[in-house]
């Protein structure tokens, strides 16, 4: 499938959660936006899921992150650590995702923490930074259909147990999208 040119780098935030990491990955085979992240990105969300659930190890996670980068072969950003050295933002822990986001050309990051992305720090990079509900409808508003099919694949592949549309739809709530599962909701009958 042919991807876009828009580029969203997803922050280590919102990659942390499976649920909302699984769909974003759904939506980012879709082709209508190119999904980015750095390994910076994913040792941080893998050190802070460690540090909160003592019953995951490290080479489960890692058997995460490996078919992640495998599934979209030129989403791992490379490369991009001297600029970091350069950049101002509340946190210089962050340096490293907007970096990642200037080296592939992103427009956007998608992450719960907009305040540690202000605008006038993104802006001469031309990237804005997204809650990932802000982000989905966005994208829902572009192409529903690709949205649509995101939810689908991601609801048929949670066979363990299934999951009804209501509880799918909770699942995206709890995960601090509040847009998204109302919009949705609309297409009950086919998710």
């Amino acid at each position: 499938m042919r991807h876009s040119n828009f580029t969203a780098v997803y922050d280590a935030c919102v990659l942390y959660p499976a649920p909302l990491r699984d769909f974003l990955m759904w939506l980012g085979l879709s082709g209508r936006f190119r999904a980015r992240w750095s390994s910076q990105i994913h040792e941080e969300w893998k050190r802070s899921l460690l540090r909160d659930r003592s019953d995951l190890t490290a080479e489960q996670l890692n058997r995460t992150s490996a078919p992640m980068d495998q599934a979209i072969p030129d989403a791992l950003v490379t490369g991009h650590e001297a600029i970091a050295e350069n950049l101002r933002l509340p946190d210089p822990g962050d340096r490293h995702v907007l970096a990642a986001a200037i080296r592939c050309g992103a427009s956007v990051i998608v992450t719960f923490n907009e305040k540690d992305f202000p605008a006038d720090a993104l802006e001469p990079f031309g990237i804005e930074a997204q809650h990932p509900d802000l982000f989905v409808d966005n994208l829902f508003d572009l192409d529903p259909a690709a949205v649509i099919a995101a939810a689908q694949r991601q609801r048929r592949q949670l066979k363990n147990p299934p999951m009804t549309v209501d509880a799918y739809l909770d699942v995206l709530l709890r995960q601090g999208l509040a847009q998204t599962p109302q919009a949705l909701g609309g297409y009950r009958a086919i998710l």
